[in-house]
């Protein structure tokens, strides 16, 4: 038994490398017979999941002192992340990525993981789920003492948020990752949202004005489409978010008078920005029956 012919195996079946070894040690060292194997073990049922869209799953979060991971673990179905063995997953990897200093997924996936690595284990658990999983995405962050990590995790894992700021504490820094939740901002400040993305929203705001006020001048149109802007700078800006927990403030206000500062954060939603097919109900059950 060669590494080429390990190698080999892995991509005709998709299946870990240890699954791998033992299939071909069992077929002394026959590939064809060594595919048999892994089929009849159900391990190689693995890669023909691999062209199906996985966009349910779960998010969460793991930390240790001053070190935090947030990552995006796909399956199939909803049906699949409410099991344990799924949940068991999502929590392997990433206690397993904390411990390490992975800045890539193909580097996380490669990481040593029992008598594998990820990538093994995700195929292993493949077969023996019977849907595709995927380990979509992760990040790594990192924190000085005097920093706290704000934590929150919403309906199971369908959304997770982590923070990261300077004063304040743990209970006001989940309070900060609850309304990144909630708001799902996509800028810090006003500064921060690009240029070409003011400019493509004020042209929608002076067209729907256009076609809402015939009469007005354009003195006055301008003035509206400027208010107009503003509002969507305090919906999609963090700092001018109005505060979740207290309509009469913004978010700016709230961390104020927190004496806090917001250093980053990381949000993640299950399935955001991936394609989904549209399945009705009868048809996810049907497919979790014939696998």
């Amino acid at each position: 038994m060669s590494a080429a012919q390990v190698k080999e195996l892995r991509e005709r079946t998709g299946a870990g490398i240890l699954d791998c070894k033992k299939a071909l040690e069992e077929a002394n060292g026959d590939i064809e017979k060594a595919v048999d194997i892994l089929r009849q073990k159900g391990i190689a049922k693995a890669q023909k999941k691999q062209s199906r869209i996985a966009a349910e799953g779960l998010t969460s979060i793991y930390e240790d002192n001053n070190k935090a991971v947030i990552l995006e673990v796909n399956s199939e179905t909803d049906f699949v992340s409410k099991n344990e063995k799924f949940k068991d997953l999502i929590a392997n990897i990433g206690k397993t990525v904390l411990k390490s200093n992975a800045k890539t997924l193909e580097e996380a996936m490669n990481l040593k993981y029992n008598d594998g690595t990820i990538n093994d284990y995700i195929i292993s658990e493949t077969a023996i789920i019977g849907e595709k999983l995927s380990f979509r995405r992760f990040e790594l962050v990192e924190k000085a003492d005097d920093e706290n990590f704000g934590i929150y995790i919403h309906l199971g894992g369908k959304i997770s948020t982590l923070t990261v700021v300077k004063g304040g504490n743990k209970d006001l820094a989940k309070s900060l990752a609850m309304q990144i939740t909630a708001m799902n901002p996509k800028y810090m400040t006003e500064k921060d949202v690009p240029e070409d993305v003011k400019a493509r929203e004020m042209s929608v705001i002076k067209e729907q004005i256009a076609n809402e006020k015939k009469d007005v001048t354009e003195e006055v149109a301008e003035k509206m489409a400027n208010g107009r802007l503003n509002k969507f700078f305090k919906e999609i800006c963090l700092l001018d978010q109005e505060y979740i927990d207290d309509s009469k403030k913004n978010v700016k206000t709230f961390l104020d008078e927190n004496y806090m500062e917001v250093l980053n954060y990381v949000r993640y939603e299950v399935g955001e920005g991936i394609e989904k097919k549209a399945d009705n109900f009868a048809e996810e059950v049907m497919s979790q029956i014939n696998g």
